[in-house]
């Protein structure tokens, strides 16, 4: 039998109204028990932990002062809510986080009341927050929208687009600024929580209202003015920050100590009863608090696999082949040991695209922007426009933050800008959120662009250096999570000519068009096809756009079935197939096209295996399109394909 931490006063907690009936000295030890739990969970299923660990004392509190869930809180990114989680009902299924049919790793309406807004990517919370704040006041309900944004998603424009249109929302707005790297102002310990409890009291903020109203009537407006300015300013250099949020309307206090629960006690109170709003507290946290290997190594334990509690180590396998994202990285300087007009560009991902590697050899030469997608894209037109040789990498899901400036910055100006797409397609425990489903839909529908999908790890190399080479406009790579097949990578490259595929594989009946790396299930269902007695040849199209049109002529016109298989979304490289077999009219002579490519719906965590099962994408799944295609779907024989 597992043994469980000890956690008696967490066991009384099932959701947050448990928590009213202790006093503040009782939530010290719950939260010390919910770190505690945290902790044992995540060592066990894997999944975040230092952004979790950080904001125990901080979820504590909130659920604590305010009357969750008509008060809605809202995490951003979500990747810190697994305490949350646990103070809300879900203690039961915290060891199912992000496995099939367990809880998702970051915070999901459709699985609790206690989550009023879906989260995964960053900076959405307070525009989000704002919305639940407004919609109260116009409809006459009570409640509170508290936004809890780590100083990371700041670094996004979106955050203060939000709050610069806060203010018709008055104290219904609570936003915590939850800095984790201390990166904006440290707290200043008992001075600091005095002057931050001070400020944010009833009667402080009823005398600062009162003094506001008489200035307003009673003097001049320059010298109400510089009143005004005089105090913000004044308050500014009392508490070492703040001023900025003034100007975009909100009354801002802090620092305080994010772990102390004798600070943020008294202010959350404060802020909850106030009549002065919005308001901003600035809370100072530590990744990985309490737990000693995550406080030594916040950026290996920010996301870990299972690990042993006792010393910290994680059960890592070894890997078979290295991960497509390090190849792309390795690659990429190749290509800049040759030219120096080689650029790269991450939009706060270094490590997650490879580009770590880059800056290692040249950091001169590489950009990491923040969470700033859409800068990133137009940042990279300039210098494309300017003569560099820019490359932009950044997830899929990410990229379709920047669409608008990859169509109007990028694709209209037709300016050679080079896109690594990673985690393109699916992504097992990540889920939806961060699944790869659309880019091949999105980028290959635009004029100009070239789009092209690695099969392995050896051809994203070539397509690396295909992209070095490329001036002719934009052009994209895409590459999945994970490890690669283990083919070698040839010493030299191999420059890919635009919109050729490769015959892999050549039979006389069934024709299968595969997309990046279905690849293998592709060859693995024609080894199957061929022992049913159906001749089948598999072809690396290597390009969604522009297609190789000579090779899908040469094969709808020699085989009786032709098949397409991408890990994309309805609208990617099949449809454009179809519709260039539609528009030559070689349908018309009974060709059996079939386009295999994710479902249209969003996907739920789970094992890549059982994802790709799921989709209808593996080997199995692409014998029985076949099959059934030619019309040889006996039950029996499509049920034993499955099986």
């Amino acid at each position: 039998m597992i043994q469980r931490p000890h956690t008696p006063l967490l066991d009384t907690v099932n959701v947050p109204a448990d928590m009213k009936r202790l006093s503040h000295a009782e939530l010290r030890q719950l939260a010390d028990e919910l770190r505690t739990e945290m902790i044992d969970a995540v060592s066990t299923t894997g999944g975040h932990l230092g952004a979790g660990l950080g904001v125990i004392e901080l979820t504590v509190a909130l659920h604590y002062v305010f009357n969750t869930p008509d008060d809605r809180l809202i995490w951003d990114v979500g990747h810190q809510a697994y305490p949350h989680k646990i103070l809300t009902g879900r203690r039961d299924r915290i060891r199912t986080l992000r496995q099939g049919g367990g809880l998702s790793g970051f915070t999901k309406r459709a699985e609790s009341e206690y989550d009023p807004f879906g989260a995964a990517h960053s900076s959405t919370s307070i525009s989000a927050a704002l919305g639940f704040a407004i919609a109260n006041k116009l409809q006459g309900k009570p409640g509170k929208a508290i936004a809890v944004i780590g100083d990371g998603a700041m670094s996004a424009g979106m955050a203060y687009e939000a709050m610069n249109n806060a203010a018709q929302a008055g104290n219904r707005l609570v936003v915590i600024l939850n800095d984790n790297d201390m990166s904006i102002a440290p707290p200043v310990g008992a001075l600091s929580a005095y002057l931050a409890r001070l400020l944010s009291s009833r009667s402080f903020l009823g005398l600062r209202e009162a003094v506001k109203q008489l200035a307003r009537r009673a003097l001049p407006k320059p010298l109400h003015d510089a009143a005004r300015r005089a105090e913000e300013y004044a308050r500014g250099m009392a508490q070492g920050g703040g001023t900025l949020f003034e100007e975009l309307g909100f009354y801002y206090v802090g620092p305080i100590d994010g772990h102390n629960l004798e600070h943020l006690l008294p202010v959350l109170e404060n802020v909850r009863d106030a009549s002065e709003g919005p308001i901003l507290v600035h809370v100072v946290t530590q990744k990985g608090k309490g737990y000693g290997p995550a406080e030594a190594a916040a950026d290996k334990y920010h996301g870990v696999v299972k690990f042993d509690v006792v010393s910290g180590a994680q059960a890592k396998s070894t890997p078979k082949a290295p991960n497509y994202q390090n190849v792309f990285g390795d690659a990429l300087v190749e290509e800049a040991n040759r030219d120096a007009s080689i650029v790269s560009i991450t939009a706060a991902m270094p490590s997650g695209t490879g580009v770590d590697r880059f800056e290692k050899a040249f950091p001169e030469r590489t950009f990491d922007v923040g969470i700033a997608e859409q800068h990133a894209v137009t940042f990279a037109a300039g210098l494309a426009a300017q003569g560099m040789r820019p490359f932009c990498a950044i997830y899929s899901t990410f990229l379709q933050r920047a669409y608008d400036q990859v169509v109007h910055d990028v694709a209209i100006q037709n300016l050679p800008v080079r896109f690594g797409i990673d985690r393109a397609g699916l992504v097992g425990a990540d889920g939806c959120t961060h699944a790869g489903a659309f880019d091949v839909t999105y980028l290959a529908t635009l004029p100009n662009f070239v789009v092209m999908a690695a099969s392995d790890e050896a051809e994203l190399a070539d397509m690396v250096h295909t992209m070095a080479l490329h001036d002719a406009g934009p052009i994209a790579v895409r590459y999945p999570r994970g490890e690669g097949t283990g083919v070698a990578i040839p010493a030299v490259r191999t420059q890919l000519e635009i919109g050729k595929g490769r015959l892999v594989r050549e039979g006389k009946t069934v024709a299968i068009l595969s997309l990046g790396t279905r690849l293998g299930d592709a060859l693995k269902a024609a080894d199957e096809l061929e022992n049913k007695g159906l001749s089948t040849s598999v072809a690396d199209m290597r390009f969604a756009k522009p297609l190789d049109h000579d090779l899908i002529r040469k094969l709808a016109i020699t085989h009786e079935v032709l098949v397409t298989v991408e890990e994309g979304a309805t609208g990617g490289f099949g449809a454009h197939v179809l519709t260039w077999l539609s528009d030559e009219g070689l349908t018309d002579a009974g060709l059996k096209v079939r386009t295999l490519r994710l479902p249209d719906l969003f996907q739920d965590h789970d094992t890549p295996a059982k994802q790709m099962a799921d989709a209808g994408l593996d080997a199995p799944a692409i014998v029985v399109a076949v099959l059934e295609a030619l019309r040889h779907n006996s039950v029996g024989l499509v049920e034993s394909v499955r099986a």
